[in-house]
């Protein structure tokens, strides 16, 4: 069954005022549009286009809550959230905790009699959160897991070059290097812990100041973007430790547990397992658990955990990150084949170009860009017509 979806973006204040609404074709609201919601989680569940085709159900949240089967659910709950992501400005520092940290924290956090919309509480339901992005845009930045201490190290030191640098703060950027000595985890987990548990305007400051007359690198170019949206930040420090990535159109980021990140600017489709458990690392007013957040980092240092695809068949390729939660198929039809993707569950799909014709074992449907629609898993594969692009997210579960 092809089950038509719509959503309203989400009004955050670093969304674009412009990228969702061209995508989808319409004005702009005048508002920043920073997420379109393509899933059921309360939060933000998508609008069912036609209710009738459903038993009436309004949205895809209530139809899969009180009609699981009829969605193609074996419970009910749909396991991800596809979304179109827009950031005009950075997003807050955080991670995400490992499927038995949600778990436990969730227990926890019910059995200290903390409420569900409590500021302070850390875990809002049982799951974990992995997440993807797909770069739309032709340049994506984003902060993204740990880097070597040395490599840190190495942009302190350009910072202390700088000429003109007055007593205080190459002082407070001197005691700051020699912070970063010894093993590479042993030094991320201290220094963060440091930076986000202590005072550190003195060295935030010192940070902010250098970078102002610094040559420009990625890392200082990072820490004056920082510095302009959130001045004062313990952030703007961490963001020093920490990859800062450009991903062109096309290249995809994946973010497992523990993986230190924030996006700073550009357009994307988001994939990600339905939770809300975030634990924030700075730019942000809002709550900080350091001691619940270095539980939960990885503080190993990786490489840039980019997310190379599969070939699954002629114009379509495949994302898989090695969780059940979801998996995203990249459709490019030209119209001379006939790209064909396999459900392994229930899935949404999204066309950004084109107009597309898809077609699965019992019914078709008929997408223009911005179109979205819910896929139930009965359809199986889905031979994609016509000219255009398609983002499908599905489930192995």
């Amino acid at each position: 069954m092809f089950v038509p979806i719509a959503n309203t973006p989400r009004n955050y204040a670093w969304g674009s005022a412009t990228d969702i609404a061209a995508l989808l074709g319409v004005a702009p609201s005048g508002q920043p549009e920073a997420e379109l919601w393509l899933g059921a989680h309360p939060g933000s569940p998508a609008r069912i286009v036609t209710p009738g085709a459903v038993g009436g159900f309004e949205t895809l949240a209530d139809w899969v809550e009180h009609d699981p089967a009829s969605a193609g659910l074996a419970e009910p709950r749909l396991p991800f959230l596809l979304k179109l992501l827009a950031a005009n400005a950075p997003l807050s520092l955080q991670a995400h905790p490992s499927a038995a940290q949600a778990a436990d924290g969730f227990a926890r956090e019910n059995a200290a009699g903390l409420a569900q919309n409590d500021p302070i509480r850390n875990y809002k339901d049982a799951f974990h959160k992995p997440e993807l992005i797909f770069a739309l845009s032709e340049r994506f930045e984003a902060l993204c897991g740990f880097r070597p201490v040395a490599d840190a190290a190495a942009d302190v030191d350009a910072l202390l070059a700088v000429p003109g640098l007055s007593a205080e703060t190459r002082a407070a950027l001197s005691s700051f290097r020699s912070s970063l000595n010894g093993p590479d985890s042993e030094v991320l987990r201290r220094v963060v812990g440091s930076l986000l548990g202590e005072d550190v305007s003195v060295l935030v400051a010192a940070v902010t100041d250098a970078a102002a007359s610094a040559p420009l690198t990625p890392a200082v170019d990072t820490v004056r973007m920082l510095a302009d949206h959130y001045p004062g930040d313990p952030g703007i420090v961490v963001s020093l430790l920490v990859h800062r990535v450009t991903l062109r159109r096309g290249e995809v980021l994946y973010l497992p547990a523990g993986n230190i990140h924030a996006y700073l600017r550009g357009f994307g489709v988001e994939l990600m397992a339905a939770s809300d458990n975030v634990l924030r690392g700075g730019l942000t007013p809002k709550h900080i658990d350091v001691a619940e957040l270095l539980s939960v980092l990885d503080f190993t240092p990786l490489p840039v955990p980019y997310l190379r695809p599969e070939r699954a068949a002629d114009g379509v390729e495949l994302y898989r990150p090695g969780v059940p939660d979801f998996e995203l198929s990249h459709v490019v039809a030209s119209g001379d084949g006939l790209p064909t993707v396999d459900l392994p569950g229930v899935a949404i799909a999204i066309a950004t170009a084109g107009d597309l014709t898809l077609a699965g074992a019992s019914g078709t449907i008929d997408l223009r860009q911005g179109d979205a629609v819910y896929i139930t898993a009965d359809e199986g594969s889905i031979a994609v017509r016509g000219t255009g692009e398609l983002f499908v997210a599905s489930t192995r579960l």
